[in-house]
């Protein structure tokens, strides 16, 4: 199937590429509609019981209105499955009703807690997003409604295979919220509105930078002995491409997505820079992570408008962790620290002084944590049964993300196209994976991981 390239226009940005076939068996048949009644209590089961999937699962059980309880939870490492549990019982007390048998652990666990589940309940799927496909596959065979965390895909397979279950997921009526938490910020909200009814204007440039020391598992040394190569990688899986996208999908997705929304369309090309500067340790032992310290890229879109974004992981260097937008009529400030931290601004001139603002957002109080935010809303239209899908989008901005960073990691122009059908998948294989299965990516005698090589690998990452 031909895939078609983002949607450029506002019309066609707003429809959210609707277009894309279903190709699934999943998607062939009418089905009935699935969600819950008004009054009924909706059962949860967490798939992926790190710190996000962890937040996730608590703002779940506190939605507006209440009426949700956690049932059962899933994942491959037994002390975080403890540790998370009992972090959330201790929070929520009689909203988390998981008993010992409905704790599973394994690469099977996910379909044991989907099954304590009953169509129409939700499931949060927050593990890498490698695994993302195979999962979401069986939530839409169990009727699930699903909140599945970013990014969604990390290559061009998974894109394609994430695209036709999208259309299968329609087809059940299910709804499915995607942790692009920035679309649920009430101040940009009320930014984006501003901009898309002309208040700076046409949009002449986009700026994004997301510069600060290293965070998460970003980097990593080498494997230790008391675990297996496989469970290192899914471990510290911002590390490796074939697991997260590396840092460049996780860390910068979010600022991707906004700065898109406000120009109401999608990059269609990319080419960049980027490079590992120091790679030791404090004791002096060498990083093999896969990931570039440094990564600039130039996004264009169709209308020629350019976005640059400057991702940085170093310590001891100038930190910035914000966007920006500059029309014919005036300039914003999109998120003023962080994802998308408020408040918003327009300023009638390209220099954000205060003199020059003329708008500032206001969040109406009880919305300011856009993480509950997109709970809120998903929660809503489960209940009230409203179309409720962002899966085509949260598929769309995860491949533009792994455009800009397939451009650094190889040097060349990179364009939608290009990585939605490059046919590398870094990590077949992986609905039938097992604890014995072997690693995606294997070291060298030293212990270290194949790295992106721009300009000598061009069809290729690693």
């Amino acid at each position: 199937m031909k895939q078609q390239p983002p949607p450029t226009s506002r019309r066609d940005f707003i429809k959210q590429t609707t277009t894309f076939a279903a190709a699934s068996a999943l998607a062939g048949v009418a089905l009935p509609h699935v969600h819950a009644a008004e009054n009924n209590t909706l059962q949860v089961a967490l798939v992926g019981c790190g710190g996000r999937g962890t937040d996730a699962a608590g703002n779940a059980l506190s939605v507006k209105g209440g009426g949700t309880k956690l049932v059962a939870m899933a994942d491959v490492f037994q002390d975080r499955l403890n540790e998370k549990y009992a972090a959330l019982k201790g929070r929520f007390q009689d909203k988390v009703d998981v008993s010992e048998d409905r704790r599973f652990l394994g690469f099977e666990a996910y379909k044991h807690a989907m099954d304590s589940l009953k169509p129409g309940d939700i499931v949060i799927l927050t593990t890498p997003p490698a695994f993302r496909w195979v999962h979401f596959t069986y939530a839409i065979e169990k009727g699930l409604n699903v909140f599945m965390e970013k990014p969604v895909t990390v290559d061009g397979p998974g894109s394609r295979r994430m695209l036709k279950l999208a259309e299968a997921a329609k087809a059940k009526n299910l709804k499915v919220g995607v942790g692009l938490n920035s679309r649920h910020a009430r101040a940009l909200q009320q930014l984006a509105e501003r901009i898309h009814d002309g208040a700076i204007g046409d949009i002449i440039l986009e700026r994004g930078y997301r510069m600060h020391g290293p965070v998460a598992y970003f980097q990593s040394l080498p494997k230790p002995a008391n675990i297996s190569e496989l469970m290192y990688q899914i471990q510290r899986f911002h590390s490796f491409i074939w697991a997260s996208g590396g840092n460049y999908n996780d860390f910068y997705i979010h600022i991707i997505d906004h700065l898109s929304w406000m120009k109401n369309a999608w990059p269609v090309k990319a080419q960049a820079l980027g490079g590992r500067h120091y790679r030791q340790s404090p004791e002096g032992i060498t990083y093999v992570d896969q990931n570039f310290d440094t990564y600039s890229v130039e996004y264009t879109y169709a209308d020629g408008t350019k976005f640059f974004f400057d991702g940085r992981c170093m310590n001891g260097c100038n930190d910035n962790f914000s966007s920006y937008i500059h029309g014919t009529k005036g300039s914003a400030i999109v998120s003023k620290s962080g994802d998308c931290g408020a408040p918003s601004s327009i300023f009638k001139g390209q220099t954000p002084t205060a003199a020059d603002r003329i708008w500032t957002s206001e969040v109406p109080k009880g919305e300011e944590n856009w993480y509950q935010n997109e709970w809120n809303d998903l929660m809503d239209a489960i209940r009230n049964d409203k179309p409720y899908n962002e899966v085509e989008r949260g598929v769309i901005v995860s491949t533009i993300s792994s455009m800009g960073r397939m451009a650094a990691h190889t040097g060349q122009e990179i364009t939608y196209e290009d990585m939605l059908n490059c046919e590398h998948e870094m990590a077949p294989g992986l609905d039938k994976i097992t604890a014995d299965s072997p690693a995606p990516v294997m070291p060298d005698k030293n212990g270290r991981y194949p790295v992106p090589r721009p300009g000598i690998v061009t069809n290729r990452e690693y």
